[in-house]
């Protein structure tokens, strides 16, 4: 009977674990050089600027010489047509997985609100996938280095996501699972 209590003792207290909030705050330990490339888009919640874009969405970064990012964000539209964007990206100071990401012409990157928070809240250790968000939990995009991503991957990050406060049944699926 002891070891029957100890082992629902033990499951209860993992059940509880696995449960417990998550922090939504930005990674401690991003390599910049290491997350450039491109990352495939499997889903994201639902915000105006992406409504044009059903599948391939890309997002591609490349460092600059003046040590900000070039941001490439490209998607295929409903027309069968591509569309991008391009922007600019910068590192904040101490804090390695929060970057800020702005979309305005450069006349206009002077302006403090034209920048955007993207925070790296859950990356891969052979950075292969990542979750980004923000503050606010208002956006989230689960990214990945291939097209499409595993299940349970993409079940595991949802189920981080939720935890973190992030709306995950609002999820729009850009991106194939296998």
């Amino acid at each position: 009977m002891r070891l029957y209590g100890a082992s629902l003792l033990y499951a209860m207290t993992v059940s509880h674990a696995s449960m417990a909030p998550m922090p939504n705050v930005p990674i401690d330990r991003l390599e910049l050089r290491r997350y450039l490339g491109t990352w495939h888009e499997i889903a994201h919640l639902p915000m105006r600027y992406q409504k044009q874009c059903i599948d391939d969405i890309t997002a591609t970064y490349v460092m600059r010489d003046d040590g900000m990012v070039t941001v490439r964000n490209a998607c295929r539209q409903k027309d069968g047509k591509h569309d991008a964007a391009d922007g600019v990206a910068r590192t904040i100071k101490g804090k390695p997985g929060a970057l800020e990401v702005t979309f305005v012409p450069s006349w206009l990157r002077w302006l403090p609100f034209v920048w955007a928070d993207y925070w790296v809240v859950e990356l891969d250790p052979n950075y292969e996938w990542a979750v980004v968000g923000g503050p606010s939990r208002k956006y989230m995009w689960v990214l990945s280095r291939t097209p499409a991503m595993s299940r349970e991957t993409f079940a595991r990050l949802c189920d981080h996501a939720r935890r973190r406060g992030y709306d995950v049944d609002r999820l729009v699926m850009s991106g194939p699972l296998r």
